[in-house]
């Protein structure tokens, strides 16, 4: 019941109730990334995608973000797409949470190889 309640109110939890009802009926699912969100299309060309969890545009990565604004259709060859060993993993925005980038709390700044003028 909660879940219901939640669904009907609270559109930042998850999907809502006309999201799902709109995806029973008219979504077909193209696929699902490592964090667990699916991905859907509809007959008329519309992509929409439901979160795991809370709901958070950053949570997408790369190759899904290019395949929801029609910008690259590489999804069909997403499992051959060739990740370098340098590159980082995708991470959803980290603003408000403990991982939150900070000047003094980051050790590996470089520091200032001058003096500030004083007056």
């Amino acid at each position: 019941m909660l879940t219901l309640f939640k669904e009907i109110f609270i559109w930042w939890n998850q999907q809502t109730l006309g999201t799902r009802i709109n995806t029973i009926l008219f979504g077909k699912i193209v696929g699902e990334d490592h964090f667990g969100n699916k991905y859907y299309q509809s007959k008329s060309g519309k992509r929409w995608v439901i979160y795991n969890g809370e709901v958070e545009a950053t949570k997408i990565p790369n190759e899904w973000y290019s395949w929801m604004h029609h910008t690259s259709n590489n999804i069909e060859n997403l499992h051959e797409l060739k990740k370098y060993k340098w590159q980082k993993e995708h991470l959803p925005n980290q603003t408000g949470s403990e991982n939150a980038y900070h000047p003094k709390k980051n050790k590996n700044a470089v520091k200032k190889k001058y003096s500030s003028w004083k007056n």
